[in-house]
């Protein structure tokens, strides 16, 4: 099981799930001549942010995340985007399978608000994987361990982050508030009669220009 790899060949936006989802499609090689059972497969994705450049406003959205630009060289670390498991079916040579990842829009959240700040470009991520492996063997099964040292990276593009927020949050994004401060929002935009919560955010922001 040594020469057992991975490849992450593609991510896609699903089209049809019944919440916000990403799928990573997963090459499997694995040269023995007995092929492989099956595999319980363990996967951590995190996304590498020192591994791309950004502009000027993004470097600004970033701020509350790294901090001064000027530090990144010490405050860029991985974030982990996700932990999902999945079962390999039987194969010999090599298989494809797709590992569904499902998604937010929190701003709260480090990989939220990371990939909320990029304009365009590419969100470099690394796999990270383990688990067990079920392997054939002449007088039955056999099992081990995937090694831990084995990875894939992938650059998806950050068009397709934006497809599958618009494809569930058009046009919009979400942040948890304090019930106190939920409140005086309320309070705030009964006063005005304002219809809509855009309107009273934009209302504060303008009068916080003034």
């Amino acid at each position: 099981m040594d020469e057992l790899t991975f490849d992450c060949v593609d991510v896609r936006a699903e089209a049809y799930a019944a919440f916000p989802t990403l799928v990573f499609r997963l090459r499997v090689t694995d040269p023995s001549p007995g092929g492989v059972h099956t595999i319980a497969l363990r996967c951590q994705i995190r996304v590498e942010p020192h591994l791309r450049r950004y502009g000027d406003t993004e470097a600004e959205l970033l701020g509350d995340l790294f901090g001064d630009p000027a530090r990144w060289g010490d405050t860029l670390r991985p974030l982990r985007f996700a932990d999902v498991s999945v079962m390999v079916p039987a194969f010999t040579g090599s298989t494809e399978i797709d590992v569904p990842v499902p998604c937010g829009y929190d701003l709260e959240v480090s990989a939220g608000r990371y990939f909320a700040a990029l304009d365009d470009g590419e969100i470099p991520m690394v796999l990270l994987f383990s688990g067990t492996v079920f392997a054939r063997a002449r007088d039955g099964f056999s099992v081990s361990q995937v090694p831990w040292h084995r990875e894939a990276r992938c650059r998806p593009p950050v068009a397709v982050w934006r497809e599958l927020m618009d494809r569930y949050f058009p046009n919009s994004g979400w942040l948890r508030l304090h019930r106190d401060t939920l409140r005086e929002l309320s309070r705030f935009k009964s006063g005005r009669a304002l219809a809509t919560w855009d309107e009273t955010l934009e209302l504060l922001l303008k009068e916080t220009r003034r």
